[in-house]
Order: C-alpha cells, then sequence, then structure tokens
C-alpha cells in the first residue's frame, strides 16, 4: 500500500496556521477543516482575523469554518457572514443543537440561499438523512460522519459510514466525509465505505510517510526508540 492507492480527497484538520501551510505543500491534501476545539488548542484569540487569513493564504483549497451560536437566528446571521468569506468556504452547522434540536430546518433555509455547507457532528443514520434531504439543488454540501468517535465508544463504525455513503449517492448536492480520524488506516478505511472525503489531523498525515513498511521494520524501529530512551534516561537495573 502506497499513496498511489489513494483515491478519497485528503483534508488536513486543525487551526495553527503554519501547520496548515505545511500540509498544503502536500499534492494530496485538498482542503482544512476547523472547529472551535481546535482554535483553542492552537491558540487562536480572534476568529475572524483568522478566517480571513486562511482564506487569503489557501484561495484554492476547501475551507470550512463553523458557527459558534446555538439559535437558529443566530447561526444564520454567523453562517451568512462565513458564507461571504470566499467561494471555496463551507460554513460548518452542527446537526443538532445542545438541546439536542435538529439543525435540519436551519440546514434547508441556508441551503435555499446558496450557502455550501459542512454538516458537522453527525453519528446517526437519521442524522444524516435529515441533512441529506435538506440540501438545495445546485448546491455542495459536505455530510461529515464523526466515524472516529463512534468508534470511541466500542462500535464499529463501518456499517454506518457504509450506509451513509449509499445515501449521501442518492444526491448529487451530498459529500460524505469521514471525520474524528484516528490512525492512518482511517484514511484506506473510508476509502474503501465510499467516503468522498477524510480529514485528517497534521500527527497523522505526517504518518502516511510509513506506507509501505514492512512489519520487521516497525518492530525494528520500536527497540530502537526504546534503546534510544533507555541511554537517555540512564537508567540501570543491575547497579
Amino acid at each position: 500500500m502506497d499513496l498511489t492507492d489513494l483515491k478519497i480527497d485528503v483534508y488536513s484538520d486543525g487551526a495553527d496556521i503554519e501547520d496548515m501551510k505545511e500540509m498544503a505543500k502536500l499534492n494530496y491534501v485538498t482542503g482544512f477543516t476547523t472547529n472551535p476545539t481546535l482554535m483553542k488548542k492552537a491558540g487562536v484569540t480572534n476568529y475572524m482575523t483568522f478566517a480571513r487569513e486562511v482564506v487569503k493564504t489557501f484561495p484554492d483549497k476547501s475551507l470550512s469554518f463553523e458557527v459558534f451560536s446555538n439559535d437558529f437566528e443566530t447561526m444564520e446571521k454567523e453562517a451568512q457572514i462565513i458564507h461571504k468569506l470566499g467561494n471555496n468556504v463551507f460554513v460548518k452547522i452542527p446537526i443538532i443543537t445542545v438541546e439536542g434540536k435538529s439543525t435540519a430546518p436551519l440546514i434547508k433555509r441556508l441551503s435555499d440561499q446558496g450557502i455550501f455547507i459542512n454538516v458537522t457532528a453527525i453519528a446517526t443514520l437519521d442524522q444524516v438523512k435529515d441533512c441529506v434531504s435538506a440540501f438545495a439543488a445546485g448546491t455542495k454540501n459536505l455530510v461529515s460522519v464523526f466515524a472516529g468517535r463512534v468508534a470511541d465508544t466500542g462500535t464499529d463504525p463501518s456499517q454506518f459510514v457504509q450506509k451513509s455513503a449509499e445515501i449521501c449517492r442518492s444526491k448529487d448536492e451530498a459529500y460524505l466525509l469521514w471525520a474524528s480520524t484516528r490512525e492512518v488506516l482511517n484514511i484506506f478505511q473510508a476509502q474503501e465505505l465510499g467516503c468522498d472525503i477524510i480529514t485528517v489531523p497534521p500527527a497523522i498525515i505526517k504518518k502516511l510517510k510509513n506506507l509501505g513498511k514492512s512489519q520487521f521494520d516497525v518492530s525494528m524501529d520500536t527497540v530502537k526508540g526504546f534503546e534510544k530512551d533507555i541511554k537517555s534516561l540512564g537508567f540501570s537495573i543491575l547497579s
């Protein structure tokens, strides 16, 4: 398995502008996703300043920025502002509010305005169906299924992802995105299960250099790492 086997679109998931610039040098990275948690981790202090810098720096990449509010009226206003940042921008709308209310009516209203949407935090098939049915003809939208977070519960997300892909294929306006990637293998799992896109943290993208490495070499690298750390610790069992 090597990079020639990579058919799925790969986005980088993060909010550190320097990491984003590094990832943009890779020809297979075609977009970026962000969220409030990643912005907090990266130390972003002004949302719109950050967003405008990203749009200016990556005018030819797919970009996703999330609304911050929880009521439909304010979310709609925020979505309209984000939409105006650029033609390559998708507005991220969580599929439910913090009260558990479906945002499908808001998604439909925004989609009818021609706003491209990245529906995020999806973890059930009903949520996939709700958002896909809300997309207006002629728009382009991302359906972000949080496969990694589902897997974190001990549930194999494969069937969920596969059925989500079938739903998305029923509508030209829907593209399935695997979110919350945990390991390199997820990239090829997402591809096999029918996802159009996967968003991947930079730390995992960097591990793609290991593609094709033999399992023996994995073993050798591991024991060499142990040896290096043992020497740096200076520990001794026999003394």
